[in-house]
């Protein structure tokens, strides 16, 4: 495990645990946590090794409760402008990152918490957990992609609802509606992310990628859009070595070795 002030980076058989290390704000998001955050993502980038990230809080009360209000108090409106697109910008480069993300919601994940979950590609939470976008009760809205990734995950009048109302919903309610993949008690949270990750590392990394981009590029389009630009993600998964590798341990009847290549 690798630690800085900020966040604990633990990397165990491809997959790799980032923990949000601000437990005495609730992981609250200042400019220093954020920095921290891309500069690790940035590595994970280009990381081969690396076959999928989990990101979580420290602590058993809070995933992340958002942005820091004390710093954000103190800021004059073009550093609050900054913030914003620092970590709008962030979110963003974690939702095209070139491999699966797992955000395990660790208890409170309210504002800027909950969307860097909605950034993630598949959200699981603890029993405990409670969601929202609460940044209207602050006389703002969210600011890091939440207006525009909720609608598109769980429909544009529930997102309304909960945008409008700015209230927490259970980690119940965020199942039942669709935010969240699987709710599990707190004891358990981290084991089945690593659980759902490892199946994930049983498949072909490429193939992966290649999944990846084409569903977040083409829910955005038309259909037949979105089908040529499946297409072509089916293509470059074609000369790989791995559909070769995986077309003899099918004829073997063995579990293919897949290298990402």
């Amino acid at each position: 495990m690798t630690e800085t002030s900020f966040l604990q980076v633990e990397s165990d058989h491809g997959v790799v645990v980032l923990k949000l290390n601000r437990p005495e704000v609730m992981n609250a998001f200042n400019f220093s946590l954020l920095s921290a955050l891309k500069n690790e993502i940035e590595k994970l980038r280009f990381d081969q090794d690396v076959r999928v990230v989990i990101i979580t809080g420290n602590g058993e009360k809070a995933f992340c409760a958002g942005a820091d209000l004390k710093e954000r108090s103190t800021m004059e409106p073009v550093e609050v402008k900054k913030f914003i697109l620092t970590i709008r910008n962030l979110f963003t480069s974690i939702e095209q990152l070139n491999k699966p993300v797992i955000a395990a919601v660790n208890g409170i994940a309210l504002g800027g918490g909950t969307e860097l979950a909605l950034a993630c590609d598949i959200r699981i939470a603890s029993e405990n957990a409670s969601m929202g976008l609460t940044e209207t009760r602050l006389g703002i809205i969210p600011g890091a992609g939440g207006t525009q990734r909720l609608p598109r995950l769980i429909g544009v009048g529930k997102a309304k609802e909960l945008i409008f109302t700015g209230r927490r919903i259970s980690a119940k309610e965020a199942f039942d509606i669709g935010l969240v993949n699987l709710v599990c008690p707190l004891e358990t949270l981290i084991d089945q992310g690593r659980k759902m990750a490892a199946m994930i590392c049983e498949a072909a990394p490429v193939a992966v990628e290649q999944a990846k981009y084409a569903i977040n590029f083409g829910i955005e389009t038309d259909i037949q859009t979105g089908l040529a630009i499946e297409s072509n993600a089916y293509w470059v998964t074609v000369p790989t070595e791995d559909r070769i590798e995986a077309l003899n341990a099918f004829r073997e009847k063995r579990k293919p070795v897949f290298k990402g290549k």
